[in-house]
């Protein structure tokens, strides 16, 4: 793994969690998208080499709808950035970690993305992402 990627935050209002995270970061988003497959707004922060996503889902039954109503607004994920999603994910794999899906998909920011299961995790939703090149 080369570095953190972004932390991900679900929120329930889009457009105030935005503007909260513009008052609190000093910078406006520089990339807002919604990504189909998962049911999901989405918007990045930058700040230094860190980056911050908002996921606000768009349907009742999104995974961040679902969380929301279990959990509340809050941290979602920790995303890492890897060189090499599919021998990452073999690694995890023989490690003896879940994952929650078998191949990676097209996720926000032009990414490949694969999440490793909290139970497996230390009860922390883990992201792989590689950039799609």
């Amino acid at each position: 793994m080369k570095n953190v990627e972004h932390i991900g935050i679900a929120v329930k209002d889009f457009s105030a969690a935005n503007g909260l995270y513009f008052k609190l970061l000093g910078v406006e988003p520089y990339k807002t998208e919604f990504v189909a497959s998962e049911n999901v707004n989405t918007s990045f922060f930058r700040v230094g080499d860190t980056k911050i996503e908002l996921l606000e889902g768009t349907t009742p039954d999104s995974a961040i709808s679902k969380f929301i109503e279990k959990r509340g607004e809050g941290i979602h994920h920790i995303a890492f950035e890897v060189e090499d999603i599919y021998a990452e994910m073999e690694r995890l794999k023989q490690e003896g970690f879940t994952l929650l899906n078998e191949q990676p998909k097209k996720g926000a920011d032009n990414k490949l993305v694969c999440f490793v299961h909290p139970k497996s995790a230390g009860g922390v939703l883990v992201e792989l992402t590689q950039e799609i090149r």
